[in-house]
């Protein structure tokens, strides 16, 4: 397929068979509401080069700029920079940040189904892949997997990390991921900081 084809973002992150390689989703994030300022000085430019280097197979850009200190910018700039796909993690509330994400190159956008009602979620998911871009759907509990795959996704993140309480918890991953069906990319995130995890 085309670089920019549709799709791009969940092919890189779909692993192919337990005996393959882990594919890894590698973010670039400068604060957190949880852990403050974690990198002030990020340079997502570089940092994304290193994770290409390093063998990452597609990038994810925390843009939000209120909790996060992330900018929009660094989308199109770690773009022009890399050849691994780009995602756009922000807390998509509306369609225009769907023809925003589009329109700075993103190959995918994070919808979070504990923030979105199902109808909204479906209209994302659908708005989304007709503009070019993969949803990545994220999840913390069984009631939200089922409500994300009945509202269409394919590509589906597992949040080792309560939004609520910010405790990590790795078990939520190995819990849940038997509930994904095999057709649908399970990306498991958060708390993941050392090989033995």
């Amino acid at each position: 397929p085309p670089p920019d084809a549709p799709g791009r973002l969940e092919r890189a992150l779909r692993r192919g068979g337990a005996g393959q390689p882990l594919r890894l989703l590698c973010e670039i994030k400068r604060a957190s509401p949880s852990k403050g300022m974690l990198n002030p000085g990020v340079d997502p430019v570089d940092t994304a080069r290193l994770y290409e280097a390093g063998g990452a197979a597609a990038i994810s850009l925390v843009t939000e700029p209120d909790f996060f200190h992330g900018d929009l910018a660094w989308v199109p700039a770690v773009k022009r920079a890399v050849k691994l796909p780009v995602l756009l993690k922000d807390f998509v509330v509306d369609s225009y940040q769907l023809v925003d994400a589009a329109a700075r190159g993103a190959d995918g956008v994070l919808l979070i189904a504990a923030m979105l009602p199902e109808t909204s979620m479906g209209r994302f998911i659908g708005e989304a892949r007709l503009l070019g871009l993969d949803a990545l759907v994220e999840v913390h509990e069984a009631s939200e997997l089922y409500a994300a795959l009945r509202a269409g996704a394919t590509l589906v993140g597992i949040n080792n990390r309560d939004l609520r309480t910010f405790e990590v918890d790795l078990d939520t991953s190995i819990r849940l991921l038997p509930e994904v069906p095999p057709m649908v990319t399970a990306v498991a995130e958060s708390g993941i900081s050392r090989p033995e995890d």
